[in-house]
């Protein structure tokens, strides 16, 4: 097979666009019971990827881009201690247990929702009674389909304290660094970098947060004690300071949790970033490209494949509760929301 590259005109065929999809509370009860049985797998995880049908190798996910798996954990057991480039929201949808990621370790419980960000060892445990089960979003698809996602399955111990950065002993080699800096280039504001600025920005620190269920509910409540004068979403994003203007739990995924009293119907409205919610207290419908979908607590769905017109309504059983988590972070870096 030659290896050359290929000349083509570009296709004015129109993308094949993801439908919704629900996975229901029995199904993934039922795959996390098998996933329990057995013995422990040997990497260490007990794990399943929950992908769309329309998803493909390299990198399928529940959305394009958007890899969301399903883990448990039996008492008494801990995961192998592992690392990547890619960075997560883990959120638990049973039983309880901690997350040492970094040198923090988090104490989790139902419906707690915590991050990590890259290259950072982790490992799980659970210490409780019942079956531990997690929800893993992450943008290991998206790096998969880029064949740059890499794994290091033998990190340094977590739970260790972060060594010291220690001061350099010498300056820098004169031969090395440019000595004219950044310099300013026209008159409409662009500038031109040297090479050793460009590949060593400015270290931001990524730190790991951890989202008790209990608190983020209070908080909630306070906006549903608002009642109807407040016209807003009844919602607060998970947020992580490190992104800035990208309104991020990771540089990848927003993570909201939004409280919908009943009988409440949104506005229709669409974005690129795609959106998967999972509800754990309520029922309701939504409305995507037409189509009505029926959910229920303890369903995940992939409730706004990107650009589909769609609003979402609580029925009149009681107040939704739900975890929405979008890829929005990555559009607006890229210019594309």
């Amino acid at each position: 097979m030659s290896e050359d590259a290929v000349f083509r005109f570009p296709s004015d065929a129109p993308p094949e666009y993801w439908e919704p999809v629900i996975v229901s509370a029995a199904q993934l009860r039922t795959a996390a019971e098998q996933l329990a049985e057995g013995p422990m797998p040997a990497s260490g995880r007990r794990e399943l990827l929950i992908t769309h049908p329309l998803a493909t190798e390299p990198g399928p996910g529940l959305a394009p881009g958007i890899e969301v798996r399903l883990s448990v954990l039996r008492p008494g057991e801990e995961t192998t201690p592992k690392r990547h480039n890619a960075t997560e929201v883990n959120f638990c949808i049973g039983g309880s247990g901690s997350t040492i990621v970094g040198h923090l370790r988090f104490d989790f419980g139902l419906h707690d929702v915590w991050n990590h960000p890259s290259w950072t060892p982790y490992v799980h445990r659970n210490e409780g009674r019942t079956l531990q089960v997690r929800l893993t979003y992450s943008n290991a698809a998206l790096l998969e389909k880029l064949r740059v996602h890499m794994i290091d399955e033998e990190p340094p111990t977590p739970g260790a304290a972060p060594a010291p950065v220690a001061a350099p002993d010498e300056a820098p080699d004169p031969t090395k660094v440019n000595p004219y800096g950044i310099l300013p280039f026209g008159d409409e504001g662009a500038l031109l970098m040297p090479y050793e600025i460009l590949i060593n920005p400015p270290a931001v620190p990524s730190p790991a947060y951890h989202w008790p269920w209990i608190d983020v509910k209070e908080r909630l409540e306070q906006l549903t004690a608002l009642g109807a004068s407040y016209r807003g979403r009844r919602l607060y994003l998970l947020y992580n300071s490190m992104t800035g203007r990208t309104n991020g739990t990771t540089p990848n995924f927003f993570a909201t949790m939004t409280v919908r009293p009943p009988s409440i119907v949104d506005r229709p409205h669409r974005h690129v970033s795609a959106a998967i919610n999972y509800y754990f207290s309520g029922s309701g419908w939504s409305r995507v490209a037409g189509k009505r979908y029926e959910w229920k607590a303890g369903d995940l769905m992939l409730s706004a494949p990107g650009w589909a017109i769609h609003n979402h309504a609580s029925n009149d059983d009681g107040p939704v509760y739900e975890l929405t988590v979008q890829d929005q972070p990555l559009h607006i870096a890229m210019e594309s929301l």
